[in-house]
């Protein structure tokens, strides 16, 4: 299946499924808050063929939120350890990388909607140099950004499911820098 192809199946079907746990989420209707940590596990593909796995922690940076229109910013810290797998040649390459990204969220009704956007901009670290058929990363150090959507359902709003897309880069410092886009899906639970 080509992978433009593919990126459309996944996003569909994360359509879908959030539309399904709106209906969830409408019956939790205590008091939320953003403040709490959270584990999680997210699944990646991108453009290049190329597929992710990570296993990472959030921590929220406590009590500090913005009023922005009708809703509510708060920022977090997001450490992650991932492994990226790429077609090189004969064979897939197999890249562990770990980052640090701080990101802000805005959730909607003064920080009480199941439902947030968020950004986010940190540094990666790859144990090699992260390449594909057709590109070749020429840091080790690189930079991630991303948008998300999400929402969160559950009794308690425990359960968060997210949808983002995430670029990395190394910000032209150094020649070449084809970068790698991935849509990433997140499922985090908070502690």
């Amino acid at each position: 299946m080509p992978v433009k192809a593919a990126l459309l199946r996944a996003s569909s079907w994360c359509g879908a499924a959030g539309l399904g746990l709106v209906a969830l989420s409408a019956q939790a209707q205590t008091l939320f808050t953003d403040h709490a940590p959270t584990w999680y596990a997210q699944a990646a593909i991108t453009e290049s063929n190329g597929r992710a796995a990570s296993l990472g922690l959030t921590l929220p940076w406590q009590q500090w939120t913005y009023s922005l229109g009708p809703g509510q910013v708060t920022g977090h810290w997001d450490l992650f350890a991932s492994r990226w797998s790429s077609q090189q040649h004969l064979a897939r390459q197999q890249t562990t990388v770990i980052g640090v990204v701080p990101s802000l969220r805005w959730r909607g009704d003064q920080g009480r909607a199941a439902w947030f956007a968020q950004v986010g901009s940190g540094l990666v670290f790859a144990d090699k140099y992260y390449g594909t058929l057709h590109k070749q990363f020429s840091t080790r150090y690189n930079f991630a950004t991303h948008l998300a959507v999400g929402m969160n359902f559950g009794e308690r709003r425990q359960h968060e499911w997210m949808l983002r897309l995430e670029h990395v880069s190394n910000a032209a410092i150094k020649k070449p820098n084809p970068g790698e886009n991935f849509l990433q899906l997140r499922y985090a639970h908070r502690f």
